[in-house]
């Protein structure tokens, strides 16, 4: 399983930075062009011994200059990236959590079974719902509390078949009961089930989620940056306008 689930998310990094299985399993800094992005565009991989740096093609030649000659650790702490995820894949204990009781109805939903949550608020980082009440997630493990929803474990497809990401929500007052761990303990059982791939993310300063996949028995796989303030996305960007127009000119 190990070998799969390795071998599954390289072909998904290298679609999604542009390099090859062979430089993901390098010792190099590779630098890569994203021939799709529209705006400015910056996204960094630590993958094993490997660092990537993808960029739109204006800031390919640039982007190398200023990364010259720097470690892993100083790459990370470019000035035109914020944010860092942590991904994580499932190890080898897959089964669910027997140290959890619970006194809540759980159910599975997958495929078509999810549009009965359309209008479902509150739980964006599982289940979210556009104005056109389509949604990305594709499998669910919702739990309910006379019969108000508390809690879902929702599962969206990636760019590559069969490799899911798992998101996870529990309303405030429910939360440190184990809650979010039973649930994506149960649904981690069931993709694996169906031969599908689940990764599970969470932001460097989220402890609470890194725990829970602690809990759930997932390993840390790869880390990469969430954004950059040359396309306008940061919520600083009133400050850091002046240096992104001189960076991008």
């Amino acid at each position: 399983m190990k070998a799969i689930i390795r071998s599954k998310i390289e072909k998904l990094l290298s679609k999604e930075f542009y390099c090859s299985a062979d430089e993901l399993n390098g010792k190099s800094v590779v630098y890569s062009v994203n021939i799709n992005a529209k705006k400015p565009y910056i996204k960094i991989l630590a993958y094993r011994n490997c660092v990537v740096i993808c960029t739109s093609e204006d800031l390919y030649y640039k982007v190398r200059k200023l990364v010259q000659s720097k470690n892993r650790d100083e790459i990370f702490e470019l000035p035109l990236v914020y944010g860092q995820t942590i991904h994580y894949v499932p190890n080898d204990n897959y089964t669910q959590d027997a140290s959890v009781s619970l006194n809540f109805e759980c159910e599975y939903l997958f495929d078509r079974d999810i549009l009965s949550l359309t209008g479902l608020t509150g739980f964006e980082n599982s289940i979210a719902f556009d104005e056109n009440d389509s949604t990305s997630t594709k499998a669910a493990y919702i739990a309910k509390d006379k019969n108000r929803i508390i809690g879902v474990a929702g599962a969206a497809e990636s760019s590559v078949n069969d490799i899911w990401e798992i998101g996870v929500d529990v309303m405030e007052e429910y939360r440190n009961a184990r809650l979010g761990t039973y649930l994506v303990r149960g649904l981690t059982k069931e993709l694996l089930a169906r031969n599908i791939i689940p990764f599970y993310s969470a932001s460097v300063t989220n402890i609470g989620s890194q725990m829970v996949a602690s809990r759930c028995d997932y390993i840390p796989f790869w880390i990469d940056t969430f954004g950059t303030i040359l396309d306008g996305s940061s919520v600083y960007n009133d400050i850091t306008r002046g240096l992104s127009s001189r960076f991008v000119e």
